[in-house]
């Protein structure tokens, strides 16, 4: 490492400190953005916020033939307001009895040295936005905010994956599926158990759901992309058993135990109640899955006619970010990886990520954004107050993130 890099290494650790010391809750982020602004004011960086508080910094373009790219990080934490104390374990930083913030001080830290570095870089390249958003943690509410018709880059690095080397090119969507089964006639356990037109409708339910698939549904070379689980499942003779619980007010850590204790089973139920969670990265595949369930759905509907009946209803939570058909960043990054000499990982990420949000909107020009999630750094019991960061792999990952946009301007 020459002195140069020994000089921007420092640098990035200590605004990454500095930046872990200051406590920024989802929605009360303002004493962070106040840092962000002085470091860009002392360092003639072009800053402004929007009307909801979100940070966008731009860095000219020398040639402005070359497409311009965007930077993205969140200014929020899992945590409060508390005072932060930095401790340094060995190869670690976290912070004494809370959360440390790593998630995304790392990418504000990072994004905010590239902005330097760029504004006295001599070499030809583009336009270098950065955006640092609020509230990312507990509704993204920030991105959903962000003015972006005034965005100018089509490429978005959203620098907020939690392994140095990820790069992922697609995220999963979150659905819900409801599914219901009623029986038309219950009755008595005893007396009305030779009624073959009685169904219990629990014992229904449970075999309409051993046809539906369970776990990764589909799979490619990044990884799961379409998914389903069955999230929770309510049928038999429990209403008394719950009506108890509420009335007596019981606090247990085991509801289910404590429900199973009074079930009646002298009832022949008519009433199944399921929750399923779906999730995929590819639209075609979620459609495909959820024609496979309502298929399901009707056979089942066709074999017990005029005696039950099952439906299933999809509720969208959110959409997907599919991968983008060029490679121009997935080769730049891979190119920038391999420079700075950190194995690399392209892949698919099976949760959601102010990425959903970008991936559905169009900037000034109406071209729809290209976003990827990036990891610059290995970040360990993320949201916890045993978070800890490896400092080394921050550098390793500023050093990537500025090889990135060098390799995407050449």
């Amino acid at each position: 490492m020459n002195l140069n890099e020994l000089r921007v290494a420092n640098e990035v650790l200590d605004i990454f400190c500095e930046l872990a010391q200051i406590p920024s809750p989802s929605l009360k982020e303002e004493k962070v953005a106040e840092w962000i602004f002085d470091f860009c004011c002392k360092n003639n960086i072009n800053v402004r916020k929007d009307d909801y508080g979100n940070i966008y910094i731009s860095v000219p373009a020398t040639d402005e033939t070359k497409e311009p790219i965007m930077v993205s990080a969140h200014m929020d934490v899992v945590g409060d307001d508390s005072p932060i104390e930095l401790q340094f374990d060995g190869q670690f930083i976290k912070a004494n009895g809370r959360t440390l913030g790593a998630d995304d001080k790392v990418g504000v830290a990072c994004g905010l040295m590239l902005a330097k570095e760029v504004a006295k870089m001599s070499e030809s390249h583009g336009l270098l936005e950065v955006m640092f958003t609020r509230d990312e943690e507990t509704g993204m509410s920030g991105a959903e905010h962000l003015e972006f018709d005034k965005m100018n880059s089509k490429y978005i690095l959203v620098c907020d994956a939690d392994k140095l080397g990820q790069l992922q090119v697609s995220g999963a969507s979150y659905t819900n599926a409801k599914i219901t089964v009623k029986s038309f006639k219950g009755g008595h356990s005893g007396i009305d158990i030779g009624d073959e037109t009685r169904l219990n409708a629990a014992k229904l339910i449970a075999e309409l759901l051993a046809e539906f698939p369970q776990g990764a549904y589909y799979k490619d070379e990044t990884g799961v992309i379409t998914s389903c689980n069955l999230g929770a499942l309510v049928a038999g003779g429990i209403q008394n058993s719950v009506a108890s619980i509420v009335e007596k007010g019981v606090k247990t850590k085991n509801y289910i135990e404590e429900i199973m204790k009074k079930t009646s089973t002298n009832i022949i139920n008519v009433l199944g109640m399921a929750s399923y969670s779906i999730r995929s990265a590819s639209v075609a595949k979620e459609e495909e899955l959820k024609d496979l369930m309502i298929s399901i759905v009707d056979k089942f509907n066709k074999k017990y006619e005029c005696l039950a009946q099952a439906e299933i209803e999809f509720e969208i939570h959110l959409l997907p970010f599919e991968r983008v058909e060029d490679d121009r960043v997935e080769k730049a990054f891979a190119s920038a990886a391999k420079n700075s000499e950190v194995d690399f990982e392209i892949s698919s990420f099976h949760a959601g990520a102010e990425t959903h949000i970008y991936c559905q909107k169009q900037n000034s020009k109406g071209e729809t954004f290209a976003p990827f999630l990036l990891g610059l750094a290995d970040i360990y019991n993320m949201h916890s107050a045993e978070e800890k960061v490896d400092f080394d792999t921050i550098l390793k990952g500023y050093k990537i993130l500025k090889n990135t946009f060098v390799e995407f301007n050449k």
